[in-house]
């Protein structure tokens, strides 16, 4: 059974930082694409950082770009999101996904927001407020 389970969310002031994390279970990450998205209220969900393990680079989107960084730990099958310098505009709900082809970065995170293949977490909220 495939599953994704993120933690980490919080409440943070203007500035600071968290890491959100993502256990998977059910597959290995280095056999799916595996990314961050995030959807504020009245918004649409947007890709935030996506890896895939055949690709030499990770994709981050131009409004977390130098703030934030995707990493994996194989051997514990969990994928992390390191956020820095957090603004405001930072808070939704944001979710782990995966999907079962190894496609490139930029277009997980771009054009298959929506594909019914993806496996999704239940999300974690990220409030960034002083």
């Amino acid at each position: 059974q495939v599953q994704l389970v993120e933690s980490g969310g919080d409440l943070v002031q203007p500035g600071g930082s968290l890491r959100l994390s993502c256990a998977a279970s059910g597959f290995t990450l280095d056999s799916v694409a595996i990314g961050w998205f995030r959807q504020a209220p009245g918004k649409e969900r947007e890709g935030v950082s996506c890896s895939s393990s055949n690709s030499g680079r990770a994709y981050y989107s131009d409004s977390v770009k130098g703030r934030f960084t995707i990493t994996r730990d194989n051997a514990k099958n969990t994928v992390y999101l390191q956020m820095n310098r957090l603004k405001p505009e930072d808070s939704a709900v944001y979710y782990c996904a995966a999907h079962p082809i190894l496609i490139d970065p930029y277009y997980f995170c771009s054009e298959y927001v929506t594909s019914e293949s993806n496996y999704w977490g239940q999300g974690t909220q990220v409030t960034v407020s002083s």
